[in-house]
């Protein structure tokens, strides 16, 4: 059962032909091509800073700090609601199991 079973290859029924001889050839080599000469990489254009564009980066960055902060008190302040609403809902229900102990 945990024995691997192995195919059994049948002997081919037909016509066996002979193996072909395959006879070496001679290499002759060929001429030389130099290697491509390196070619220097293009100069790449230097990125200039003008009041303007300084100007629209401070901005862009200023708007960005903003919106993530805006975004991480509101986080926050939802978490903090959160917490008092449920801290506000544990005292009213134990406030209601304690009264109802009391009366019996």
């Amino acid at each position: 059962m945990f024995r691997p079973k192995i195919p059994t290859n049948p002997t081919p029924a037909g016509h066996l032909t002979p193996p072909v001889v395959v006879e070496p050839t001679a290499v002759v080599p060929s001429a030389q091509v130099p290697p491509p000469a390196p070619v220097a990489p293009a100069p790449r254009p230097m990125v200039q800073l003008t009041p303007g564009t300084t100007l629209a980066l401070v901005g862009g960055g200023t708007a960005v700090v903003l919106v993530v902060g805006a975004v991480l008190v509101s986080m926050l302040l939802a978490v903090a609601i959160t917490g008092a609403s449920i801290a506000v809902c544990a005292l009213v229900i134990r406030s209601l199991v304690h009264t109802d102990a009391k009366r019996r």
